[in-house]
C-alpha cells in the first residue's frame, strides 16, 4: 500500500509540474505574439466590433421595448381623439340648436333680418364650443374605454405586462390637458369676443330696423321710458302711449294716434316715433296738483341709445378676459362702500371662466375607472348613457351655482368649483375601487 500511495503522489506532482510547464509556455508564446504590433490592432478591433455588437443588441431589446409601448400610447391616443371629436359633434349640435332655437324666439318674430340672424349665430359660437368640450371629454373618453374594456383589450394589455397607468393615464391626463386648455382660450378670449359683437350687432339691427322692438298690443319697458302700443301694421301703430321723465325729473305722458317708426336720422339715435294728433301732460314733482298740457298736430319723438338699451356702455363681466376681470375685482374690493352682491357676482364670473374649461381634466381622470368599473359588458352604450347622465348633473349644478350665486350672493367661487370637486372626489373613490377589483 505505501508502493500504491507513492506511486500516485509522483504521478500527481509530474502531472502539476507538466501544468505548470504548459502554462508557462503558453504564456511566453502569447507575450511573444503580443509583441507583434498587428496582431495587437487586430485584438483592439475584435475587441471593439465585440462592444458596439453588444451596444446594438441592448440597443435594439430597447428599441423593440419602447417602440412597442409607442404603438400602444398611440393607438390609445387615436382611439380617445376619435371618440372625442364624434361626442364633441353630437353636443356641439344640441347647443348650437338651443342658440338657434333662442334666437328664434327672441328675433325672428322681430322681423330681424336674416343676415343679422346668421351674425348673431355666429357670434355665439365660442359659447357653444366652451360649453361642449367638457362633456365631449367625459362621454368620448367613457365610450373609448368602455368599448376597450368590452372587447378585452384593457385584458390584453395586462396580461402582455403593460403598465396600465402610463398606457392609459398618461394619455388621458396629456389629452384633458390639451381640451382644458383650448377651451379656456375660447371661454377667456373668443367668448367675451363674441358677447361683445352680439351687443354691438343688436344695437345696428335695432338702429336699422326698429320695429324689432315694437310689438303689436304690448307694453315696452326700455330703459327709464316704457312703451304701450296699439295695433302694428308694418311700421305703423295705430296708437301709442309713452311713460318717461323730462330733464328735470317730472315725469311725462305723451298719448299719440297714428304713429310711425322709423330709424334714427343722427348718431346715437336708436328710432324716432312720428306722431300724429299728440298730447303732452308733464307733471311738476315739485307741485303735483300743477301740470302741463301740450297738444299738436304732429310730433317727432327721438329715442336714444341710452334710452332703448337697458345696459351701459361699459363691459359687463361676461365680456372681460380673466386678466382684466380680476385687474376689476381688485380695484372693486379697494373702493369704500362697494356693493359685496357686486363683487361677488364678478368673483363668479372670474371663476367661471377657469371651472368651466378645466372641467375637462377632470371629467378625463373620472372616464377611467369608471369604464374599468362598469364597462365590462356593452361597455360603449353604457359610457354614452353615464356620460351623458353626469354632464346633465354637471350642467344641472353649474346652473344652480350661477342662480344662487346672482340671486342669493353665495359666494361665487365656492359654487364655481363645487362641480369640479365634486367630480375629482369621485374620480379618486372610483380608482380606489377599480384597484381593488
Amino acid at each position: 500500500m505505501d508502493i500504491l500511495e507513492f506511486a500516485s503522489e509522483q504521478k500527481d506532482r509530474v502531472v502539476q509540474k507538466a501544468k505548470a510547464w504548459l502554462k508557462s509556455l503558453w504564456r511566453n508564446l502569447c507575450s511573444k505574439i503580443l509583441k507583434y504590433k498587428k496582431v495587437r490592432l487586430a485584438i483592439d478591433k475584435a475587441l471593439l466590433y465585440r462592444a458596439k455588437a453588444k451596444r446594438k443588441w441592448i440597443g435594439l431589446k430597447y428599441y423593440r421595448r419602447t417602440h412597442k409601448d409607442y404603438k400602444l400610447t398611440r393607438y390609445v391616443i387615436k382611439q380617445l381623439l376619435v371618440y372625442f371629436f364624434v361626442m364633441y359633434l353630437f353636443f356641439f349640435l344640441i347647443f348650437f340648436v338651443n342658440q338657434i332655437m333662442l334666437f328664434m324666439k327672441q328675433l325672428l318674430g322681430k322681423r330681424i333680418p336674416i343676415s343679422d340672424a346668421m351674425k348673431l349665430m355666429f357670434y355665439s359660437l365660442p359659447f357653444v364650443i366652451a360649453q361642449s368640450a367638457p362633456f365631449a371629454t367625459l362621454t368620448g373618453f367613457l365610450m373609448c374605454l368602455g368599448r376597450m374594456n368590452t372587447d378585452n383589450e384593457i385584458l390584453i394589455f395586462k396580461a402582455s405586462g403593460c403598465n396600465l397607468r402610463k398606457l392609459l393615464l398618461k394619455p388621458i391626463a396629456v389629452l384633458g390637458v390639451i381640451i382644458s386648455i383650448f377651451s379656456f382660450f375660447v371661454n377667456d378670449y373668443l367668448l367675451p369676443l363674441g358677447t361683445s359683437k352680439t351687443r354691438e350687432q343688436l344695437r345696428k339691427s335695432i338702429a336699422s330696423n326698429p320695429t324689432m322692438e315694437v310689438e303689436a298690443q304690448s307694453v315696452k319697458r326700455l330703459n327709464e321710458t316704457s312703451v304701450v302700443f296699439g295695433n302694428v301694421a308694418d311700421k305703423d301703430v295705430s296708437d301709442l302711449i309713452l311713460f318717461d321723465y323730462d330733464e328735470s325729473g317730472n315725469q311725462r305722458f305723451i298719448i299719440a294716434g297714428k304713429t310711425h317708426v322709423d330709424s334714427g336720422a343722427y348718431k346715437g339715435v336708436s328710432m324716432r316715433f312720428d306722431m300724429n294728433d299728440a298730447t303732452v301732460i308733464v307733471l311738476d314733482k315739485r307741485q303735483p296738483a300743477n301740470f302741463d298740457l301740450l297738444k299738436s298736430k304732429t310730433m317727432s319723438l327721438h329715442l336714444f341709445e341710452s334710452t332703448v338699451f337697458s345696459f351701459d356702455r361699459r363691459l359687463s363681466p361676461a365680456e372681460l378676459t380673466s386678466f382684466d376681470l380680476g385687474k376689476k375685482i381688485r380695484e372693486m374690493r379697494k373702493e369704500p362702500g362697494r356693493d359685496p352682491r357686486e363683487i361677488n357676482m364678478n368673483v363668479l364670473e372670474f371663476n367661471k371662466k377657469f371651472s368651466l374649461p378645466f372641467g375637462s381634466l377632470f371629467f378625463a381622470f373620472l372616464a377611467m375607472p369608471l369604464a374599468l368599473l362598469f364597462g365590462k359588458v356593452n361597455g360603449q352604450t353604457i359610457g354614452l348613457v353615464v356620460g351623458i347622465f353626469i354632464s346633465f348633473l354637471y350642467w344641472a349644478m353649474m346652473t344652480v351655482g350661477i342662480q344662487l350665486g346672482y340671486r342669493n350672493g353665495w359666494n361665487g367661487f365656492f359654487l364655481m368649483w363645487l362641480p369640479n370637486v365634486t367630480v375629482g372626489v369621485a374620480a379618486v373613490l372610483f380608482y380606489l375601487g377599480a384597484r381593488k377589483k
